[in-house]
């Protein structure tokens, strides 16, 4: 896993998985801490996330919000937009040009 960017917007590429999430999380949440306004993070390098993975997301999530941030997904690959609209968090996540639930294939 390799995050690059700034306090207001970040590129997460590689694998988002247990073996990472306390360095993701600890990257992450730095960057919510320094900023203000939105914090894009772009996920179109991720090759994959698991649970762990998508619990940091969540994390970020909830502290952008309690610093008065955003968390803004951009880039999110095919198979995680599935996972996020399997899970439901694509109601709660905000995920740049939204998911078109409807276009999204059938597995």
């Amino acid at each position: 896993m390799h995050i690059s960017g700034d306090h207001s917007a970040l590129v997460v590429g590689g694998r988002l998985d247990v073996r990472s999430a306390a360095d993701a999380r600890t990257i992450l949440h730095e960057a919510v801490d320094a900023g203000e306004g939105d914090l894009l993070l772009d996920l179109s390098g991720l090759e994959s996330w698991d649970a762990t993975g998508l619990g940091v997301i969540m994390g970020v999530h909830r502290r952008a919000g309690r610093r008065g941030r955003r968390l803004v997904l951009r880039g999110v690959p095919l198979q995680m937009q599935r996972l996020l609209v399997a899970t439901r968090l694509h109601r709660i996540l905000a995920v740049e040009g939204g998911i078109g639930v409807e276009n999204l294939p059938r597995v």
